[in-house]
């Protein structure tokens, strides 16, 4: 049949070419056919190498990293630059002249860390550096530890200190608004959350520097014997929920539901803009905003040993049990946070600490005046107490823990992509395998959708289990961070009567802008359950997990790294299987106008300590701590004459008050008294709050009226090993003035329309329509200079995602590649052909 066919076919060829009545034979026009297609890619090719040539010319070659580092560490006022003139990656923004553009500012950022026993105080600086020649305006959205005392702002120009004042934030906010309009220099820090501020800084001239100074003070959190210090350096991309009024979506699927729950018809993230900024996709662009790092350890005990988790250090012991540590390199980008930890000798780490301040009164100020001194000197005639105390831990081999409803609860959506769902997920399937068999469990998953893996909680057999694990290692990282739902059924206690322990393990990195809206959940729905985050990634969101925490009763552990699971999940179910102490008071004995902070004492788990800072117009001579451990009673006394003393305890205290007033407004109606309670706190303790803020303004006018003003913002580092596309799409781009990162643009919808709305939200690109940015940027230099790309707000932003990667030579390269592979092809093609016999 195959001959047949074969010959068929030929014949067929033939009777076509005898009809068209050609004058050459097959194989001749064969073969002019092919000579005809190379001479014309040949031809082709020659034409675009004339092009090419001159292109390659005129492109400037790749900088080296000295040349970076120099190109960095200088301030030169450049013109307006054309995109193919970039020498390296940068953000470019739009200017008034067709085809030319400014280029971004530039920032460094250093931190120093003195730490002397339980207290670290750190000194922040920023160098905003202008290297067009416009006059700009920098905003630089940055993450500080979530329970820092931000007490002191200090602008540099030249060789003039210029001291913040603390404000009420609008009256802050007006102050630089007038300075930037009449083009004086000004700064003004704002906070957002307590671990989230913004900077900006109006008038920088073309080729000028200037510098911020920012001082915060902390307690260093104690666990096991470990004292813990994190430094956030980057913040996070954070999905911010619209609000929808949504109702029930059940899922036909076996053992599974989803479920969304209406909630009031506020907006959930009013400030979306203000913690909104750009971030750099690290497939695309360098890394960027370097950052140098060192630490001064006094912890007033001998150190058996010191733990950089996330980043190389060089350790110098010193004299005195006192240890200095700087980066391992010169420069880190800032796209992970760092974190520190390190224990005492055997029997050396105390178990007591406290440390005394007095001020007292200076009667040649004004309220208002003193309002404005420098930390420490803000109050007058008053005592203040920190007690560090970790009670004795005595646990009878013979106690018997009561059975257990366990609800798991691990995120999956697109920002927990890459390392992060991977620690979620083996954390998770640790934790599994730690459940005693009369306990019972549920597993919760949720990204935009919620599922749950049990219709109610199931008994931890062998066989459920074993499935637990199994659907557990099918999750995968994708789509939004609809959280609320997931909180509320986690909450939800099926059997509050049943005298079992009910504990929620929520593994998230916490990226929300709607952290309000779940605190509240938490506190008015919280029951008889406890509430223990677990924080994924090199980036959590430490606000979020710690006051969660708080709120619900239990604690805040962090897992920055896949081989950190077994030890740290290990430690948090010897917690949760541990008593409690409860029921804590602390009581001074002969003190008078005494205010604590806080008020009540949280409940304590095995290892940590009570931090508590007081305040007393008489401070007596005996502290007295009781409480119930293992349902007994149980006291000590502690000698208060021997405190050693200290400065700053009250900044502690007052920021100590202020987050006890914030978790109070949570379910109060009276907003106006506790904003205005927090409000003076800042103002009498000289402290930037939800409420009051910092500003600095030089005097003089520097920017001429004539000359505009160009506002931008810095854009940020993605956290590392989050995946850019799974957190924000292929549409990846946004502009202040259209939709925020991680948000919906698009209206609430209906509720009948919830079920729709919710399929269609399988990727976070849904939330970002119209998108116009590109970001681009230079590679972190590995001096204290850094290269900042910052991005408008309010301002139309050009997207330039070729002429940054010089795409024009890209694409003659490309034509010119294919044209030789179709010379190759007709080359191959005429030695195939071969003479038809006669």
């Amino acid at each position: 049949m195959r001959q047949t066919k074969s010959k068929r076919k030929a014949g067929e060829r033939e009777r076509h070419f005898v009809e068209l009545g050609p004058k050459k034979s097959n194989h001749e026009q064969s073969i002019s056919s092919a000579f005809k297609i190379w001479i014309g890619a040949y031809a082709a090719a020659v034409l675009l190498g004339l092009l090419i040539v001159p292109h390659v010319a005129h492109s400037a070659p790749i900088p080296n990293a000295e040349q970076i580092r120099a190109q960095a560490g200088q301030a030169p006022s450049a013109p307006l630059i054309r995109p193919d003139d970039m020498q390296s990656g940068g953000l470019l923004f739009k200017s008034k002249e067709e085809g030319r553009y400014i280029e971004a500012p530039k920032v460094a950022t250093d931190i120093k860390l003195d730490i002397t026993g339980p207290v670290a105080r750190a000194v922040v600086t920023q160098k905003f550096a202008n290297p067009s020649d416009a006059w700009l305006e920098g905003v630089y959205v940055f993450p500080l530890p979530d329970n820092a005392a931000v007490d002191r702002m200090k602008m540099k120009i030249g060789e003039r200190l210029i001291e913040g004042i603390i404000k009420p934030k609008e009256e802050a906010r007006q102050i630089y608004e007038t300075a930037k309009r009449e083009g004086k220099k000004a700064s003004l820090l704002e906070q957002h959350r307590p671990n989230l501020f913004t900077n900006a800084v109006a008038n920088i001239g073309p080729g000028e520097s200037i510098t911020i100074q920012i001082e915060y003070q902390q307690t260093i959190p104690r666990k096991n014997d470990e004292f813990s210090l994190r430094v956030p350096l980057v913040v996070a991309p954070r999905y911010n929920p619209t609000n929808l009024p949504l109702k029930p979506v059940m899922d036909l699927e076996a053992n599974q539901s989803e479920s969304m729950t209406g909630w009031g018809n506020t907006d959930p993230v009013p400030d979306r803009k203000a913690i909104t900024a750009p971030v750099l996709d690290p497939e695309k662009h360098p890394k960027t905003n370097p950052v140098t790092l060192s630490v001064d350890l006094k912890p007033g005990f001998p150190i058996e040993n010191v733990v950089s988790h996330y980043h190389d250090v060089t350790i110098t012991p010193g004299e005195d049990n006192r240890v200095t540590l700087t980066l391992g390199k010169d420069a880190v980008p800032a796209d992970k946070d760092f974190q520190l930890t390190w224990t005492g000798k055997p029997g050396k780490t105390p178990n007591l600490g406290l440390f005394h301040q007095t001020l007292t009164p200076d009667t040649s100020k004004t309220q208002s005046e003193t309002a404005n001194d420098e930390p420490g000197n803000t109050v007058t005639g008053e005592d203040y107490l920190l007690a560090y105390i970790t009670p004795p831990y005595k646990l009878s081999q013979e106690l018997a823990v009561p059975p257990r409803e366990v609800v798991f609860v691990i995120d999956q959506s697109g920002s927990m992509a890459g390392p992060s769902i991977r620690q979620a997920k083996a954390s998770l399937i640790e934790a599994l395998g730690q459940l005693k068999p009369q306990d019972k469990f549920q597993i919760i998953r949720f990204n935009n959708k919620m599922a749950e893996l049990f219709a109610t909680p199931r008994e931890a057999t062998p066989e459920a289990i074993d499935l637990a694990r199994s659907w557990v290692k099918a999750i995968n990282a994708d789509g939004g961070t609809e959280m609320l739902p997931a909180m509320m059924s986690a909450l939800k206690d099926g059997n509050p009567d049943s005298g079992t322990l009910r504990q929620v393990i929520f593994l998230t990195d916490g990226a929300i802008g709607n952290e309000r809206q779940l605190f509240e959940a938490v506190k008015s729905q919280k029951g008889r359950s406890r509430i223990f985050t677990v924080g994924i990634g090199s980036a959590p969101n430490s606000f979020f997990m710690s006051r969660a925490a708080e709120v619900g009763r239990g604690t805040f552990t962090h897992i920055g790294d896949v081989t950190e699971v077994k030890d740290k999940m290990g430690k948090l179910f010897t917690q949760l299987t541990s008593p409690v102490a409860t029921d804590l008071k602390i009581e001074l004995e002969g003190g008078e106008g005494v205010e604590a902070s806080p008020s009540a004492l949280p409940d304590l788990y095995r290892g940590e300590p009570v931090i508590m800072a007081i305040k007393a117009a008489k401070l007596g001579k005996t502290l007295k701590l009781t409480g119930r451990f293992n349902n007994q009673p149980w006291s000590m006394s502690v000698d208060i004459t021997k405190a050693a003393p200290s400065k700053a305890i009250d900044t502690l205290w007052a920021r100590g008050k202020i987050r006890q007033l914030e978790n109070e407004r949570l379910l109060s109606n009276d907003y106006a008294s506790i904003d205005k309670s927090i409000e003076a706190l800042g103002l009498k303790h000289h402290l930037v709050t939800r409420l009051t803020s910092l500003v600095a303004v030089d005097v003089t006018p520097s920017r001429p009226a004539e000359e505009e003003l160009e506002s931008k913002k810095v854009p940020l580092n993605l956290p590392d090993g989050w995946e850019f596309d799974k957190v924000f799409g292929e549409q990846a781009e946004v502009t202040a003035d259209t939709a925020a990162p991680m948000q919906d643009p698009s209206v609430a919808p209906t509720p009948g329309s919830v079920s729709r709305t919710l399929k269609q939200r399988s990727n976070t690109a849904g939330f970002l329509k119209d998108t116009k940015q590109l970001l681009a940027t230079t590679a972190a230099p590995a001096k204290r200079s850094a290269q900042l790309a910052l991005a408008p707000t309010g301002t139309q932003q050009i997207s330039l995602p070729k002429t940054s990667t010089a795409s024009n030579l890209m694409i003659l390269l490309g034509i010119a590649m294919l044209l030789i592979a179709g010379s190759l092809l007709a080359c191959l093609q005429w030695r195939r052909i071969k003479p038809s016999s006669s």
